[in-house]
């Protein structure tokens, strides 16, 4: 069943963790999907684990930064002409972000501009959704929630580069979108996990690379406080907020999407929870929390404005979305296919 009256979806990104598990989403929901972004950077990685390049209608490997990716772009969408897009074409990780300054600041400013200008010149797209962090705001480390009209900022150069595709999307939506009758959207995540993440400096990741392997997982930051959620709770919103924005595009605004208030927890606990679920060789070695880069202590998100505008309320509770999770990656390792262990993540997400 066709979740939208679209000719087709497009995503950049899709290469990525959030990317594939929404073509996923999105072909199993009947939808054409055309994917633009760079190649996997991980391997294994889930993009080529689901066989996403040969099930979705068209792939491109486009870097969104590049001075001749705004022709690729227009190409592709004059093509298929897709009539909502998803932006997840991001560097998306804040130690690499202190690396590699440069490289992030690129991705996530212009490679943001270039497809906003696609969008413009193409004029087929009548939904966008922008993707950020919820990294985005001038974090104050207070135990309140933030909220959609709280002020934003970022000292390092993942988040500041966030908060600055913030401030591109709005300035299309109020330039050039709205006039045109384009509905833009930005959407702020918090702490995904789910199966078929191999990103480097990531929770999870790293201690399902460490315990697969025997070892034992370094944990920088225990106590550092973190909105969790299962990566189907944020992607469903992202979907459910496109579809209201294809019915009234003057709900197009910035949204949060995170779990309830009670369901933050520190990465200690996070990581003691992992453990019971994996089973007893999984060692964990516990940092300091002064070990490498600045990383912001404490990060909740306020959903009070999804749950009014969109009658969006998370489904999983974190001990499900973890259990989840572990016996993913758990199954995959024991040689279950990727695809079937998403679908069943999905199915089960449905039915509860």
């Amino acid at each position: 069943m066709k979740i939208f009256p679209a000719k087709s979806i497009l995503i950049t990104g899709h290469t990525g963790f959030k990317g594939a598990w929404l073509s996923l989403l999105l072909k199993e929901s009947g939808m054409k999907v055309v994917g633009v972004s760079l190649p996997p950077d991980t391997k294994p990685n889930l993009f080529e684990e689901l066989y996403l390049g040969k099930i979705i209608e068209g792939h491109y490997e486009i870097d969104l930064s590049s001075r001749d990716s705004l022709v690729k772009l227009t190409e592709v969408f004059s093509l298929h002409e897709p009539e909502v897009v998803f932006h997840l074409a991001a560097q998306s990780l804040v130690r690499r972000g202190y690396r590699e300054p440069q490289r992030t600041w690129a991705a996530n400013v212009m490679g943001t501009v270039n497809l906003l200008e696609a969008v413009r010149l193409t004029k087929t797209a009548k939904v966008v959704i922008v993707v950020t962090t919820d990294k985005v705001y001038r974090n104050k480390n207070w135990p309140y929630p933030y909220r959609e009209t709280d002020e934003l900022g970022g000292k390092d150069p993942y988040s500041a580069s966030k908060a600055a595709a913030e401030l591109v999307a709005l300035s299309y939506r109020e330039s050039f979108f709205k006039d045109a009758g384009i509905a833009l959207a930005t959407v702020r995540a918090g702490n995904v996990i789910g199966g078929g993440d191999w990103a480097e400096e990531r929770l999870i990741p790293d201690a399902v690379r460490a315990w697969s392997r025997g070892d034992a997982l370094f944990v920088r930051n225990p106590q550092h406080i973190r909105p969790w959620q299962h990566v189907l709770e944020p992607l469903w919103g992202y979907i459910l907020l496109a579809q209201r924005l294809f019915e009234n595009p003057e709900l197009a605004d910035a949204y949060n999407f995170g779990p309830e208030p009670d369901e933050v927890f520190s990465v200690r606990d996070v990581i003691e929870r992992a453990r019971k679920l994996w089973g007893a060789e999984a060692k964990v070695v516990w940092g300091k929390g002064d070990e490498g880069p600045h990383e912001e202590r404490i990060l909740t998100l306020e959903i009070a404005k999804v749950r009014d505008v969109l009658g969006y309320f998370p489904k999983w509770r974190f001990d499900t979305a973890l259990e989840r999770t572990i016996k993913w990656y758990r199954d995959f390792y024991k040689g279950s296919d990727a695809r079937r262990l998403c679908l069943e993540d999905m199915r089960m997400w449905e039915e509860s």
